[in-house]
């Protein structure tokens, strides 16, 4: 009795598993993605083209590979495209996503009397994604910046107030998802990184805290890549807060180039974190009804880092700075 065995049809592989198979073909067959690779990855994750199973896939085998400074600077420039936010002019884009834990959030009386000179800053985050953190979104109401849901509202406020804040779920809510994912994925994605980047309304110059130093170089050479003026710091708490008992090392792109200085200490002593996070202990300090010395290091040294971000040298940004802060009323 003859039998007749087919083979099997061809089975129509997902367009993205290419993208898969580049990051886990194994020890020696694996690479990274070029920037035009990941620019295209990204576009096809906003657009909703990549099954669940394979986004799981995928973010966390670039994070067991560690993202290069061409696949983040190929996803932001997927993103900006996506986001296609209106051309609004601000000065300092302020990423905020990290949350505070041990300090106040000073970063924000920074930003505040940054913005009574005249600086536009955009501050945007992604909610409370991390247990145990204080994030600047429930310190909006208190320090009365406005919480925007959408660009229009971006626009009135930075031309009313010359501060606004916006949630990535309202520019970017696949991004926002994402990040949501990190208690199911146990790690944190590339996309905690890729926030930091996004500067969605094309900045004059963009602050960046990240907090492990492997990542702080790749942020720099990314940001190059993207042609932005940007600073790097290893902020206090990963916010963009300069850390007044530590030394500061600023790692900077500035028309094309890199460049770092490093800042010293602002005091010798270890300066000891509070017992509990008060916002009214906030507004009081912003009132100069009572004083606080780690706030009265943090916040000028943070305002000379926008200082130093929009040109002027330490030595100006430093004196500028205490100078607002000292007749600030």
């Amino acid at each position: 009795m003859n039998q007749t065995i087919t083979p099997t049809k061809s089975i129509t592989e997902h367009p993205f598993a290419e993208y898969i198979r580049i990051l886990g073909k194994g020890q020696n067959g694996s690479r990274h993605l070029t920037f035009a690779e990941a620019e295209t990855v990204m576009n096809m994750i906003l657009e909703n083209k990549v099954e669940d199973v394979q986004l799981g896939a995928f973010l966390l085998l670039l994070r067991y590979q560690q993202e290069t400074f061409e696949e983040l600077a190929g996803f932001a420039k997927a993103v900006r495209a996506h986001t296609q936010a209106p051309k609004i002019s601000v000065d300092i884009d302020w990423p905020s996503y990290a949350g505070k834990k041990r300090h106040y959030p000073w970063y924000l009386l920074a930003a505040k009397l940054l913005a009574k000179q005249g600086v536009s800053i955009l501050l945007h985050g992604a909610g409370q994604h991390t247990s145990d953190r204080f994030y600047t979104e429930q310190f909006l109401p208190v320090l009365n910046i406005n919480d925007c849901k959408d660009w229009q509202q971006v626009e009135r406020s930075l031309k009313d107030q010359h501060i606004a804040f916006i949630g990535l779920q309202h520019f970017s809510p696949k991004l926002q998802q994402i990040i949501e994912l990190r208690p199911l994925l146990g790690v944190r994605s590339p996309i905690h990184s890729l926030v930091r980047l996004l500067n969605p309304l094309q900045a004059r110059c963009s602050l960046q805290s990240i907090f492990h130093p492997n990542y702080q170089a790749i942020h720099q050479q990314a940001s190059q890549l993207l042609g932005d003026n940007t600073i790097i710091i290893k902020g206090e708490g990963g916010e963009n807060e300069v850390r007044a008992d530590n030394n500061c090392v600023l790692l900077g792109t500035s028309n094309g180039s890199l460049w770092q200085e490093t800042w010293p200490a602002l005091t010798e002593q270890r300066l000891l974190k509070p017992s509990e996070i008060n916002p009214d202990h906030l507004i009081a300090v912003w009132q100069k009804k009572v004083k606080d010395e780690y706030a009265d290091l943090a916040i000028p040294a943070t305002i000379a880092l926008a200082f130093r971000g929009l040109g002027m040298t330490r030595e100006q940004a430093l004196t500028e700075a205490n100078q607002l802060w000292q007749l600030h009323h």
